[in-house]
């Protein structure tokens, strides 16, 4: 059943989420602990209290806290914790987000909306990141006209802080680094690049939208966590989000400044518009305040006790499965990852990391893939702790079935995955993306056909493998 109008006459409560249900069958299995990223689940019992705090405040809109002031103290609370949890002091301040992605937007948006105030001759702003920093802050530079500078990895996967440090200029408006970054889990040396932002006298702000939830309990457990938050001077703002290792509902993150110096340039003011004095903290108007208020009953009701217990957990889980993957000889994990986040791939020239992918992803597995270098993204959580062992089991299986069968490399996604990495013309890919784009949003709606017959599959895969072939071939000559 699709509804592309109106029904004449609405259907009855039950049948809607019958209808609902089914929609749902062919999404990915999260609940048996099948999926590696976009859902964090403690456990049911949990979410069921989540709920439940949620629709406490179903209706409510965070858009004026006047009138709502119980939203705006569940907001302040939430920041207040936050900020202590990462050693921010008693001057810091900041508002919740939607997400990770609105977090780093305004880090971008208050600093330079900041640098035209105290440094109006800087007409192209510009930031600079590690190649590894979340895609929201290219969205952000896209977004907000700041040209965005990539600083180079070093072959631990953290950002060369000699790079960042001549990439600075006089446009120089904010310098970012990860705790973690998403592609390889490994914390970006914050101390070093504090060291260059308070000589340069430049922002330093800190992407733990990762790790904000998951480190400071990780650190009290013993493991060995370099220094990532406020206590880290040069450091003046931090995002974290709640619905990742917060374990909160979907979306609520928060962004922390050191003080209101630097929070006072997010905020939206409008002064002269026909429906009154308009101010806004934040990207969003209307703000959802169930949201709001189950990321603060997602903190209160698990406290240092509960967040630590999750730590130990996720902690124990994510060593055994990196430890299996490891005892498999030919597989790798990338870089030394200091949390639950992190890369694997094959390094044997016979096995193709990608046709690994398909053939976990044929177990019922939904696998990630990361492109330079090729590799394979695990993010743990609770729920994987019941399936450490079939996991480990299928990517041990999944690497010798490939080893013995070595074509796989240019059947299935593995061949576009492969092609998508490594081919030259990156705006062919951009490209052909947006198209899919357009589809999938378009007046249709499609989809992309992921259930078409095997042959027709295997028959694209083949060319796109053959292309990428003739390509490599090309450019290597």
């Amino acid at each position: 059943m699709e509804f592309t109008q109106l029904p004449e006459k609405g259907l009855l409560y039950n049948k809607v989420l019958s209808i609902m249900k089914q929609y749902g069958i062919n999404d990915a299995n999260w609940k048996k602990g099948k999926t590696f990223s976009l859902v964090y689940h403690r456990d049911d019992e949990h979410t069921k209290f989540l709920q439940k705090a949620f629709d406490l405040y179903f209706d409510e809109n965070g858009l004026n806290p006047m009138a709502f002031k119980s939203l705006k103290q569940f907001e302040y609370e939430v920041v207040k914790m936050t900020a202590q949890m990462l050693h921010a002091g008693n001057d810091a301040c900041g508002t919740m987000t939607s997400g990770g992605t609105e977090s780093c937007l305004l880090a971008v948006k208050t600093y330079r909306d900041m640098a035209r105030e105290l440094r109006p001759q800087i007409k192209k702003p510009e930031l600079i990141v590690p190649e590894s920093i979340h895609v929201a802050f290219e969205k952000a530079a896209e977004y907000f006209d700041v040209k965005i500078i990539h600083a180079p990895l070093d072959k631990d996967f953290k950002v060369n802080v000699t790079a960042v440090e001549k990439l600075i200029n006089r446009n120089t408006i904010l310098i970012v680094g990860s705790a973690p970054c998403y592609p390889y889990g490994v914390i970006d040396p914050i101390d070093s690049l504090s060291t260059i932002a308070i000589r340069k006298k430049l922002p330093l702000h800190v992407d733990a939208c990762l790790g904000g939830f998951l480190l400071p309990f990780v650190e009290k457990l013993g493991y060995e966590i370099p220094p990532f938050d406020f206590r880290v001077e040069g450091v003046t703002s931090m995002s974290a989000d709640v619905h990742k290792y917060g374990f909160s509902a979907k979306g609520a993150s928060v962004i922390v400044y050191r003080n209101m110096q630097y929070l006072r340039h997010q905020f939206f003011i409008y002064e002269d518009w026909r429906g009154g004095v308009f101010a806004s903290p934040a990207l969003l108007g209307t703000r959802p305040g169930g949201t709001i208020a189950a990321a603060w009953a997602a903190m209160v009701s698990q406290g240092e006790e509960g967040y630590l217990h999750n730590a130990k957990t996720i902690m124990e889980t994510t060593k055994k499965i990196q430890k299996g993957i490891k005892s498999i000889k030919g597989m790798e994990i990338l870089g030394t990852p200091h949390m639950s986040v992190f890369a694997y791939r094959s390094i044997d020239p016979d096995v193709n990391t990608f046709a690994i992918g398909d053939i976990l992803e044929k177990k019922g597995w939904h696998v990630d893939r990361l492109q330079r270098p090729d590799a394979l993204h695990a993010m743990i959580t609770p729920v994987h702790a019941k399936v450490v062992q079939q996991f480990i089991n299928d990517v041990k299986n999944a690497f010798e079935h490939v080893k013995k069968n070595p074509h796989l490399a240019y059947e299935g996604s593995a061949a576009m995955y492969g092609m998508i990495s490594h081919i030259p013309m990156r705006k062919m890919i951009r490209n052909n993306i947006l198209k899919m784009m357009e589809g999938m949003y378009g007046p249709t709606g499609q989809i992309p056909d992921l259930s078409m017959e095997e042959d027709t599959k295997e028959d694209i895969a083949m060319k796109a493998g053959k292309f990428y072939l003739k390509l490599r071939d090309k450019f290597r000559r």
